[in-house]
């Protein structure tokens, strides 16, 4: 059994309508992923994305505004409110992104700061987006008290000393289908050394497709491919890292675990 933690399945091209996302859905049941994590990323998106999602119980949400996302700003409010209902697990996807964003960095810094603040205050778990903005990530959830939280690094492709400093602030490290990329090398080093006890697997659907996906929509189906890659890469057999990485799924998000 699998967890695909990260994906965004109000946004698969291949699946516009109640049929497609039904397929989508029973195509990754049939590999073995039971669960999925639905990722809000504006949050006047946030009530069409659940209406969406409602006939699912297996697909949890999460509530935020993404980092290239910030334009209109962030309303506490709006989040306390969404963050309310019980299938929202987590606060996110927040965070700061400095590389294709350089411009912004107050504005970024001014949302992911106000989403610490509430998920900390409602004991809801964070889903950080972080590139190129190590410190600063860093140095706003030691701020804001995160570890009281907890959460993930999602889509992570930064230095082991990144994961280190997260995973004892009581965070999860989760890696895309960016590991099999053929430039992932140093990724791939950091993957071998995270601790079992803190590692996820995700697609980030429909971005990022892995090998041997390049070129298609990536859907949650794929994140079989991720996984195997890693029990490859860190010498495990599938079956071991999908337990335990569905284990730290639930430990993570224990809302999700309370409606499993």
């Amino acid at each position: 059994m699998l967890v695909d933690s990260h994906c965004h399945l109000d946004r698969l091209k291949a699946a516009p309508d109640e049929a497609s996302l039904n397929a989508v859905l029973t195509d990754a049941a049939a590999l073995g992923i039971s669960h999925f994590l639905c990722v809000n990323v504006r949050l006047q998106e946030f009530e069409a994305m659940q209406q969406r999602m409602q006939p699912y119980n297996n697909v949890f949400l999460s509530a935020g505004v993404h980092p290239l996302d910030v334009e209109n700003g962030v309303s506490a409010d709006d989040l306390r409110r969404f963050a309310a209902n019980e299938r929202v697990v987590a606060i996110g996807e927040t965070g700061l992104d400095y590389f294709y964003s350089p411009d912004n960095k107050r504005e970024q810094q001014q949302c992911f700061e106000t989403q610490v603040e509430v998920a900390v205050d409602i004991n809801k778990p964070l889903i950080i987006h972080t590139r190129d903005a190590r410190q600063d990530t860093l140095d706003i959830l030691k701020a804001g008290h995160a570890e009281k939280c907890g959460g993930v690094l999602h889509c992570f492709t930064e230095s082991l000393e990144m994961a280190q400093a997260a995973i004892e602030m009581g965070f999860y490290i989760s890696i895309s289908g960016i590991v099999t990329f053929r430039n992932a090398d140093a990724l791939r080093e950091v993957v071998k050394q995270l601790p079992k006890e803190r590692l996820l697997v995700e697609t980030d659907s429909p971005f990022l497709a892995p090998i041997p996906h390049r070129g298609k929509e990536n859907q949650p189906a794929f994140v079989k491919d991720v996984a195997q890659f890693i029990a490859d890469l860190r010498g495990e057999s599938l079956e071991e890292l999908a337990s335990y990485t569905t284990a730290n799924f639930f430990n993570c998000f224990k809302g999700a675990a309370k409606l499993r």
